[in-house]
């Protein structure tokens, strides 16, 4: 070997053992670093460390608990849990990042299916051209992906509150469908959460009441209704989550499990709330009315089946509005048979055949022929002076004692009916000196007895008023209104039914409660009637009317009144109380307006056999082979031949039009055909049992005002 190539062999050695000991200095400083860091970490700033580790791993977080349903008195569901997903597109997904350039006719096919099944909501409400193409997907799209990649969003919301289907549908779109199955991530995404759903919509709205989330915990609370009266056993019991060391990092240990909230049962019925608002509604827009408030109830047990609130919205229709059931107004003269029954209660009088001078008195007048009236009389036509003159009879001497004795029966004592921003009577107690210790006058306290005794110079709830008839009907025993039935419980699938409460076992005897019964039917039943428009063969109603004009910047309205009706049935044996209050224009009386309320939703659960009644039919009409009754042709001839049957008759399978005149309803099954009916206005009583075969008021009749209509079914 020569001597260069030896050289040659020994430099390159040398290079080699250079390099070898280079990278090993770098290791071992490598190594010495990390040697240096560990021992900083593990010995220098051990205590640091320690608290940060105890810190992290001491960590509770709170588990949010699924809130309970609030449902029906049969179990539907009026308020529930929905679980979810939002829908997102992440745009700068590694596979779009490796595109290049971007397949447009792709995209914009993506963007014309979204517009059509999944539109912005700029979009659904353009109509201009310019205005679809700015609100489009195919603009939105383009636009966030001209962005630089960097800036562009990692959650490009595609839809909202959507199910699972909903993604497996925009997953298999033009451009995302190219995805599937590429084994990795999708650019397309969704995120879970639960939001509260109301399956019935708007129906008694303020009663079962809304719910605010809060987005950073997950958590529902109450604000209004039953929703945030009950929040506390809604919301259940939130679990605890300890952080855990695991093999693949820090995880969480369920340490307590939130516990799921009770689940409601409350009193409300479906088909008379659905009754209630649909008569509220009709009422008050045949009325002008600019809101209207009903509640009905059970008479032994105090459950409130339906609660209604409409208001005129600014479009001219009717919708669901403010809960005036639990507000205090002036009753107006629903406040005498209150009146009557502490006079009845405190022998002021014994019979209601007991005569009153009803002359001008404590400055008023009675307008329906002053004079001489016994005390059905006197509710009957609603006498100012009778009702004053009876309460005088002990009350004058002392005037607050009036209010002490309303208080004695627990009138303003607060009902916790579970109706949120529920407030009680307000009735002034009428001494003898006012908050500064000025003397009042024995005159002006006399005015204002007078006053109070006929229903004015008092406010006082709907519920407050309606809680009194109640217990009138109820032989004086005055149950507590309340909309809560029973709790359920998931973990032990049991109902803890709540008992029936009093706020007084008895409020007068049952010879009183008799007494003002039989004066308040004069007031439907009688000759002189302020109420004679509520009459109904089909089911006796009793009750009492009255007006009130409402006080506008501390003055009365005299263009407007408040209409009242308060009443029970059946009269003979009373199964439930209804009181309906409405705001309407001057003109009109509580006979035409809330007093039509109560008696509708009386004649319809009739008509549904809801009284205890049967309905009259003759069982031998319906001996004999069945018939099969369809709305369509075909296949149903063999049905009836294996059925035994006699035959099939076709039925129609739509209503009649005209909404002033009496509609065809020969053919119909008897619910479709008591739906049309009512639709119009008209009073149904049904004979028979299965297809309407004939109608007592011919199609074509015109119809004004209230008709009845007797229709025969075979």
């Amino acid at each position: 070997m020569t001597a260069g190539k030896r050289k040659k062999q020994n430099n390159n050695k040398t290079h080699i053992l250079f390099r070898y000991g280079l990278i090993t200095l770098l290791f071992l400083v490598f190594a010495l670093l990390v040697v240096a860091k560990m021992f900083k970490t593990t010995v220098l700033e051990s205590k640091e460390w320690n608290r940060r580790a105890n810190t992290e791993l001491s960590r509770i977080d709170t588990i949010a608990p699924e809130r309970g349903n609030i449902l029906a008195s049969n179990g539907n569901i009026l308020a529930c849990n929905l679980k979810v997903w939002d829908i997102k597109i992440d745009l700068r997904h590694d596979k779009l990042k490796n595109l290049d350039p971007l397949p447009m006719d792709r995209i914009d096919e993506l963007a014309e299916e979204l517009d059509r099944r999944y539109p912005r909501p700029g979009y659904k409400r353009a109509t201009h051209p310019d205005s679809l193409r700015k609100y489009s997907w195919k603009t939105r799209l383009r636009r966030e992906l001209a962005k630089p990649f960097d800036r562009r969003p990692r959650a490009l919301v595609i839809a909202r509150k959507a199910t699972q289907e909903d993604f497996e549908e925009i997953r298999n779109l033009p451009f995302l469908r190219d995805f599937t199955g590429s084994g990795t991530r999708n650019p397309l995404y969704k995120t879970e959460r639960n939001i509260r759903m109301y399956p019935y919509g708007r129906m008694a709205y303020r009663s079962i009441g809304r719910v605010n989330e809060n987005f950073e915990t997950g958590e529902f609370h109450g604000y209004s209704g039953l929703e945030k009266d009950l929040d506390t056993l809604l919301y259940g019991k939130p679990g605890l989550a300890k952080r855990v060391t695991l093999n693949k990092g820090v995880g969480s240990w369920v340490k307590t499990p939130a516990v799921r909230g009770y689940d409601l049962l409350t009193t409300i019925d479906i088909d008379l709330q659905d009754m209630l608002e649909q008569s509220l509604s009709d009422i008050c827009r045949e009325s002008g009315a600019e809101w209207g408030t009903a509640i009905l109830m059970e008479v032994a047990t105090g459950e409130i089946k339906a609660i209604s609130n409409v208001e005129r919205l600014a479009d001219g229709s009717y919708g669901e509005a403010l809960n005036r059931a639990v507000l205090p107004f002036e009753p107006g003269s629903v406040m005498k048979p209150i009146s009557l029954m502490i006079a009845f209660e405190d022998g002021l009088v014994k019979r209601t055949t007991d005569g009153i001078d009803c002359s001008p008195f404590q400055r008023t007048t009675d307008p329906h022929a002053p004079g001489y009236k016994t005390m059905k009389q006197v509710i009957e036509m609603s006498s100012n002076t009778g009702i004053a003159r009876v309460i005088f009879r002990k009350y004058a001497a002392d005037p607050a004692q009036f209010h002490d004795r309303l208080a004695s029966i627990g009138f303003f004592e607060p009902m916790h009916s579970g109706i949120a921003g529920e407030q009680t009577p307000r009735i002034r107690r009428l001494v003898d000196k006012d908050s500064r210790g000025n003397p009042i006058t024995m005159t002006s306290r006399h005015l204002d007895l007078a006053r109070q005794a006929y229903g004015y110079n008092t406010e006082i709830p709907p519920l407050y008023t309606l809680s009194v008839y109640n217990a009138i009907a109820n032989g004086g025993r005055y149950v507590r209104p309340h909309l809560l039935r029973a709790l359920r419980s998931e973990e032990t699938g049991l109902d803890s039914v709540l008992p029936i409460t009093y706020i007084r076992d008895r409020i007068c005897s049952e010879e009183t409660a008799r007494k003002v019964g039989e004066c308040m039917h004069e007031v439907v039943w009688g000759e002189h009637g302020t109420a004679r428009m509520v009459r109904d063969d089909r089911v006796k109603i009793v009750g009492k009317t009255g007006t009130a004009f409402p006080v506008e910047k501390g003055v009365y309205d005299r263009s407007k009144r408040r209409y009242a009706f308060a009443g029970y049935f059946p009269y003979e044996a009373p199964k439930y109380s209804c009181m309906a209050l409405i705001l309407g224009p001057g003109g009109t009386s509580a006979n035409r307006t809330s007093g039509q309320v109560v008696k509708e939703i009386a004649v319809k659960m009739y008509a549904r056999g809801m009284l205890d009644n049967r309905l009259p039919f003759n069982p031998g009409e319906n001996i004999g082979k069945p018939t099969i009754a369809a709305s369509m042709a075909g296949g149903y001839d063999e049905i009836a031949r294996d059925l035994g049957g006699r035959g099939v008759r076709k039925v129609k399978a739509s209503p009649a039009v005209g909404r002033k005149t009496v509609p065809d309803v020969v053919g119909y099954d008897a619910p479709s055909a008591v739906r049309i009916m009512e639709e119009r206005g008209l009073n149904v009583s049904l004979h028979g049992t299965g297809i309407v075969v004939s109608q007592s008021l011919p199609p074509g009749t015109p119809i004004s005002g209230r008709h009845d209509v007797r229709l025969a079914l075979r």
